[in-house]
């Protein structure tokens, strides 16, 4: 039975959830022209848009999956936020002068620009395919402390997050999300840092005793360096990794279309490494939570139910102990802190999504002669139409066993081959449109068997993938680029 849900929380919550969708209604004027909705005429603060990438990266994900990973295993994730300074310094030289300076809003239009309309729509969907995914993935985490807390049912809790921040996104546009972003950042911080200080003065012994039981368990780890992309080790991160954050910076519409919001380049690029750097220390909290969790409860056993003594089931601690430990009034704090990251990812995700569908799809294929009010117009109920995919998404999202792999998974699925074309477009002059078509295809199919070729029939053991389901998107990536450059090399028929 889960707690009885004090009025002061329930307050708590309610004036919190409320307050932010008011604070977005106040952008609306902001928000009035196409440009305005999109890229805030790009005129915000670089520390503003910096905190909201980091709003972006942190979001519930790293607010309830990371204490989770570091629970059930390690603190092997924190080699993924080691190699965010290699991204951001690549996105700075390459990336960033490219968006300022060769397209509108659209990272994808760079696509268009090199290889044709086929590739803006390709990077598109993928962009769209994971941005969904990540949105279920942040409501169904969500839905997992409020359920813990007030016994309501996953549906009702999903449901009604999703409607919230579609609202507010719908209203104010990307100055509603960035500077909403900024507040949800201080809170979520706040909150992980009571809650270290509450875990260290609940156990007998403190900080030292943390430390030794961690010890003991081996929960300090960055995992195996042992060369070995078939087991989940820290070469295996690594190279996710950089992968991963490349595309984030380089190619991810979250934070391109952040870059258009400052007022230069220089601006842009502050932006990016507060963010990249400021995700290290905070994603150092996030794991001491988990491991911290892991000596309270390893202490004291009889404070986790019977049905929580199982493994794997790093995802449900976090909120079990908010729950139960956290006193009146601070435990409405600490959920609406899980609110705060879960709204600082989705409202990003909707925001952008609903800017592609306008500049990719619609007006090019749909209404090239869209004036400017029917533009905002089409933003608004794009917003909608994708903030009920992404609900649908978090509904389906209530049977994973752990949300970091399946995060990670589903982010190496979506954007595994779009990071490879931006680098072929970028790096080598001699690659024509049709060599592109053919390596995201190959990429596409390789992506496909290294997400479905497991645990095959003996007869089909020779097709099986035994790589790490993290590798999905370094295959997908380095499929495409090695057969885009391959074929670069074939000499063409002279006609």
């Amino acid at each position: 039975m889960p707690n009885q849900f004090y009025l002061v929380d329930k307050i708590i919550l309610v004036v919190y959830f409320g307050a932010i969708i008011l604070f977005g209604s106040y952008f609306r004027k902001r928000s009035s022209s196409s440009m305005g909705f999109m890229i805030a005429d790009g005129k915000l603060p670089s520390w503003a848009v910096g905190l909201s990438i980091l709003g972006t990266f942190v979001s519930s994900i790293t607010f309830l999956a990371y204490p989770g990973q570091a629970y059930n295993f390690n603190w092997d994730a924190l080699m993924f936020s080691f190699t965010l300074p290699v991204a951001a310094l690549i996105a700075t030289i390459y990336f960033i002068p490219l968006y300022r300076t060769r397209v509108k809003v659209s990272a994808y239009e760079f696509l268009e620009q090199r290889f044709g309309g086929w590739a803006r729509v390709y990077g598109s969907i993928s962009f769209m395919f994971g941005s969904v995914t990540r949105i279920g993935m942040i409501l169904f985490l969500v839905s997992l402390v409020i359920h813990s807390l007030t016994g309501w049912s996953y549906t009702t809790i999903i449901i009604l997050t999703g409607i919230g921040v579609t609202v507010y996104t719908m209203i104010g546009g990307i100055e509603a999300v960035i500077w909403t972003d900024v507040i949800q950042v201080i809170i979520l911080i706040g909150g992980a840092l009571f809650s270290i200080f509450l875990l260290i003065t609940d156990i007998p012994g403190g900080l030292p005793r943390i430390i030794e039981v961690a010890q003991q368990h081996d929960k300090f780890s960055l995992g195996s360096w042992q060369w070995d992309l078939v087991a989940p080790t820290a070469w295996v991160v690594v190279l996710y990794g950089i992968m991963e954050n490349l595309r984030n910076f380089g190619v991810d519409q979250n934070y391109v279309q952040r870059y258009q919001t400052t007022p230069s380049t220089k601006e842009a690029a502050k932006s990016v490494w507060t963010a990249a750097l400021a995700y290290i220390p905070i994603s150092i909290l996030f794991l001491f939570i988990g491991t911290a969790l892991f000596a309270f409860y390893s202490t004291q056993v009889h404070n986790l139910p019977q049905a929580m003594q199982g493994e794997m089931i790093g995802d449900r601690v976090y909120p079990h102990f908010i729950v139960t430990q956290m006193p009146i009034g601070v435990r409405g704090l600490l959920i609406s802190a899980i609110f705060a990251a879960a709204m600082s990812s989705i409202d990003s995700s909707l925001n952008c999504v609903s800017s592609l569908s306008l500049l990719d799809f619609y007006k090019p294929y749909f209404n090239k002669h869209s004036d400017e009010a029917n533009d905002i117009k089409m933003l608004r109920r794009f917003t909608v139409v994708w903030g009920i995919l992404g609900t649908i998404a978090g509904l389906a999202m209530t049977q994973v066993k752990t949300a970091l792999e399946t995060g990670w998974q589903l982010g190496g699925i979506a954007g595994g081959g779009v990071i490879g074309l931006f680098l072929l477009g970028l790096a080598f002059k001699r690659i024509k449109r049709w060599h592109a078509v053919i390596a995201v295809i190959a990429s596409v199919l390789s992506i496909a068997w290294a997400t479905l070729a497991r645990d095959l029939p003996d007869n089909l053991s020779w097709l099986e993938c035994n790589w790490h389901t993290r590798m999905i998107g370094i295959i997908g990536t380095v499929t495409l680029i090695v057969v885009g450059l391959v074929l670069s090399f074939v000499p063409e028929k002279k006609s």
